[in-house]
């Protein structure tokens, strides 16, 4: 799979799979991974994760809301965490095949669109 960019990626839906799709391999998903904006490749290139900082208990929630919906519509489910009451990361990968898909990409890129209130930095 070449690497897509996120404004590529944003305008193509996930797929529905139950397995029998091919890994990314640790090349394609490195570049991959590259072209969004502070995801990072975890579990030995199995997943993707990214971390915010949000302002507290209450934007966290809503930011981790508007993902779950979005999760809901693209029919691709990813972890979700909200710890220490500001600290939220999300993992995506494609649980059916043990690895990571395009899906998980197209996932990231559009999570990446949703409104988030950070911490500020005083």
């Amino acid at each position: 799979m070449p690497a897509l960019t996120a404004e590529q990626l944003v305008h193509k839906k996930c797929v529905p799979c139950e397995g029998g799709v091919p890994k990314l391999s640790a090349v394609e998903a490195k570049r991959q991974v590259a072209k969004l904006s502070g995801w990072k490749l975890t579990h030995r290139g199995k997943r993707i994760r990214k971390d915010w900082l949000v302002k507290d208990f209450a934007a966290g929630m809503k930011f981790l809301d508007k993902v779950g919906k979005l999760a809901e519509k693209e029919w691709h489910h990813p972890d979700l965490h909200l710890e220490g009451f500001r600290k939220v990361w999300i993992e995506i990968s494609t649980h059916a095949i043990g690895g990571l898909s395009e899906n998980d990409f197209i996932l990231a890129a559009k999570i990446e669109r949703l409104p988030v209130t950070l911490k500020s930095s005083k």
